[in-house]
């Protein structure tokens, strides 16, 4: 268990990049501070855990999340939008809100690219999928949630940016001064492996990932 701080992060506003090329992402991503994905649950993390890097940005009223995350294995079973990615093989996740509402997103990106959009409209509603193990009627559709993957097997890496639209959580889209709940989160799959490594830039104090308290705070400068 942890009493480590949740963490705030400034999110700094972007110039032009081409998303669609990965140097040209890099380039203006790096240039921002980046959340650690930890394991703060355990007293000291898996031998196998592989420490990933999240950097954010803002452009317009679009949202950028930019994860680079070490991988020996890099590989996905999922074939669908929508599959629930988490079991088939690596996802990285990101979970955002507003600290004055109860609702919140959780999106998924395997590294084919395919992903899975749920909206928790509360607390309860997690918890009842997390029970129940039904996310149909939590399921979003649309483009306000778009990604690329890269991966490079040569640097046993694989690298997500994601754009979330500001509108999602801003009536205007506005983003400037805006504050948002966030955390990024991962499933680490080792093809021959049953379980897992997982984890968080949230300093969980045990390994759930929608433990509102303990996710971070982004600032947009």
């Amino acid at each position: 268990m942890t009493n480590a701080e949740s963490p705030t992060v400034l999110c700094r506003k972007l110039a032009n990049f081409d998303c669609e090329q990965l140097d040209s992402v890099r380039r203006e991503l790096y240039k921002s501070e980046p959340s650690r994905l930890k394991q703060s649950w355990l007293p000291v993390p898996q031998e196998e855990f592989e420490p990933g890097l999240v950097y954010t940005g803002w452009k317009n009223s679009d949202f950028f999340v930019f994860a680079e995350l070490p991988d020996a294995d890099i590989f996905t079973f999922a074939k669908d939008p929508g599959d629930r990615l988490w079991r088939l093989g690596d996802t990285f996740e990101i979970f955002l809100g507003r600290p004055d509402q109860e609702a919140y997103y959780e999106f998924h990106v395997a590294p084919n690219n395919l992903t899975l959009q749920l909206h928790f409209p509360n607390s309860q509603a997690a918890e009842w999928a997390g029970r129940t193990q039904r996310f149909e009627e939590l399921m979003m559709n649309g483009d306000a949630f778009v990604s690329q993957t890269w991966i490079k097997p040569e640097t046993k890496r694989w690298f997500v940016l994601g754009r979330i639209s500001g509108r999602l959580l801003e009536t205007s889209g506005e983003l400037a001064g805006a504050r948002w709940s966030f955390s990024f989160c991962r499933y680490d799959y080792t093809r021959g492996e049953e379980v897992p490594v997982i984890s968080s830039t949230s300093p969980h104090a045990k390994a759930d990932f929608h433990r509102r308290q303990e996710w971070g705070t982004i600032c947009f400068e």
